[in-house]
Formats: C-alpha cells, sequence, structure tokens
C-alpha cells in the first residue's frame, strides 16, 4: 500500500513527543469504541461532553499512528446565520477552521501538536466542509461527520456514500442542541432509524453519566 513519507531525517533524531493515549473512561465510552473498531459506519449519540467526538478522534488517530487507514477527515455542516460560507475570506480550510477547533485540540492531544501539524501539511489530515464533500470517494480514510444534528437527512446520506474501500465512518451528534430554525430539518434520527440491524453499522448512545468534563454539566443537563 502506497503512502506519503510521514517523517523526515531530522525528525527521526528526536524524541517523540508527548501525547495523550486513548482510554475510555466509562462503560460506554468502551462500547463505542467496541463499535467503531467491528464496524464500518457507526452513529452515535450522547449529550456535550459524553466523548462522542473525542472518543472517536481518539481512535482515528490511533488508527493512522498504526498505519490502519492512510488518512483522517473530519467534516461537520456549517449551519450559518445569512451570508454563505463562500462570503467568508480565506482558503476552504480557513473558512471551515473556527468551526472545528474544538476537535483540532482534540487531535493534538493525540498526536501532539508538531505531529499533527506535519500529517495536515502531508494531507494525511483534511478538514473538509460537509456541503463541498459531494462527488468525492475516500479510501483506507477514518471519516468523521461532527455535530450531526445539524445536517440534513440528504447530507447525511451524501457524507455516508462517500465512504471507501477499508474506510470507516462515524457520525456524532446530540439532537438535543440543534442549530437547525427547524428540529425536523436534521435528518440524523430518522438516518439512524432507517439504517438500524444493517450488518456492518452500528447505534451507540451516551449519556449524561457519561460525562467525563466537570461532574455539574450532568446536573445541568438533567435539568435542562
Amino acid at each position: 500500500m502506497s503512502r506519503k513519507k510521514r517523517d523526515s531525517s531530522n525528525d527521526k533524531q528526536k524524541k517523540p513527543p508527548l501525547r495523550k493515549v486513548l482510554k475510555p473512561k466509562t462503560k460506554n465510552q468502551a462500547e463505542y469504541i467496541r463499535l467503531m473498531a467491528d464496524s464500518d459506519i457507526t452513529f452515535c449519540k450522547g449529550p456535550a461532553g459524553s466523548g462522542k467526538t473525542a472518543v472517536a478522534v481518539g481512535l482515528a488517530c490511533e488508527y493512522l499512528l498504526t498505519e490502519r487507514i492512510e488518512k483522517i477527515i473530519i467534516t461537520r455542516p456549517v449551519v450559518e446565520a445569512g451570508r454563505g460560507l463562500g462570503y467568508l475570506p480565506g482558503t476552504l480550510t480557513e473558512k471551515i477552521l473556527p468551526y472545528l477547533i474544538p476537535t483540532i485540540e482534540e487531535m493534538k492531544l493525540y498526536l501532539s501538536r508538531e505531529t499533527f501539524n506535519f500529517y495536515k501539511s502531508q494531507e494525511l489530515i483534511e478538514l473538509c466542509p460537509l456541503e463541498y464533500m459531494r462527488g468525492r470517494n475516500f479510501h483506507d480514510t477514518f471519516m468523521i461527520l461532527d455535530e450531526a444534528q445539524n445536517a440534513t437527512y440528504e447530507q447525511i446520506k451524501m457524507f455516508l456514500t462517500r465512504i471507501g474501500v477499508n474506510s470507516k465512518a462515524v457520525i456524532n451528534g446530540d439532537t438535543t442542541q440543534t442549530d437547525l430554525d427547524d428540529r425536523s430539518d436534521g435528518g440524523l434520527d430518522e438516518c439512524m432509524d432507517r439504517l438500524r440491524d444493517i450488518d456492518g453499522i452500528s447505534m451507540c448512545a451516551l449519556t449524561s453519566q457519561d460525562i467525563v468534563r466537570n461532574k455539574i454539566i450532568s446536573k445541568i443537563i438533567s435539568r435542562l
């Protein structure tokens, strides 16, 4: 399998930087990891802070570091107020960057900042707006659709049909925190309902008990 060069002669002389290692903090997170490893496509719903994105990103980084995949694709729908994405200044990556900062910071923890920057410069990590994925296919890739509660049924369908050979797709979201004007426009629940019981597709649910940030967050979510 052909791969882009992942290090330089100078890098080989350096001590590997410290990085975060993926370890589930709850039983549900452990099950989430198992489902992603065993399935081609995994859907995950859960509240903020339960690890939907962090755990998926951690596994994707492990797969990239161990060369089980060639590339990571991170995408999410861009829900805008008023003007379209094309109005924003900068390149395509610069336009989507503000929306993906939390995910990028998580990747830097799992890879180290230096490794993340190197992989990104070699296009082994790609940040792509969901709206710009149509017509592409991704082989040997770990694909993550984040904040899928803000995606329409057609957008999620389009994302799923981008998956290629030896690839994994993870779709996660929290339907209680949609930014869509009309909640009925969101397609996450419908896609999950229609795709249940298909071999190779798994469904995972995280709860407030899986929140591993400040413990008060689970209390807030339970009340609100």
